[in-house]
């Protein structure tokens, strides 16, 4: 019988549970920590992540922190990078990231879907789309990625 006092977390990658947890790791560190990510779907190779609005996150009027949407850009690039490597490393960071914003983000939730453009190896090259909850795109972003 299930314990009914477990928090129920949906197993995303049912036959790599060892890569699983090492993305949601990576969504536990203290940054994506404090802007409260969670990781909303995970395939090999793919990656969505959902920040829920905070005003916390705001900068000027309504609008999110450009500084904030690169940050979930920059986690969403890793999430799916250990998504799609071949061998599940054991560190490793960002190499680089180049953003654009399209739009302001507006007092809104986001969700960043990252997607594998090449990698499996050492280093991987991840686009990142980020968008509004009517599926407005807010940025693009591409992340380097180098993990061994």
């Amino acid at each position: 019988m299930p314990d009914p006092d477990a928090t129920a977390i949906p197993v995303l990658l049912p036959d790599d549970p060892a890569r699983e947890a090492l993305i949601r790791r990576t969504l536990a560190t203290p940054a994506a920590s404090r802007l409260g990510l969670s990781l909303t779907a995970a395939a090999p190779g793919a990656v969505e992540i959902a920040l829920a609005h905070d005003r916390a996150n705001r900068t000027e009027g309504d609008v999110i922190h450009g500084g904030v949407i690169a940050t979930l850009a920059d986690i969403a690039g890793v999430a799916t990078a250990i998504s799609g490597v071949r061998d599940l490393p054991s560190g490793g960071g960002t190499g680089s990231i180049a953003i654009s914003y399209l739009r302001p983000a507006v007092a809104c939730d986001l969700l960043a879907r990252g997607t594998l453009l090449r990698g499996g190896g050492r280093q991987s090259v991840v686009r990142v789309s980020i968008s509004a909850p009517d599926d407005t795109l807010v940025a693009e972003a591409q992340v380097t990625v180098s993990l061994r």
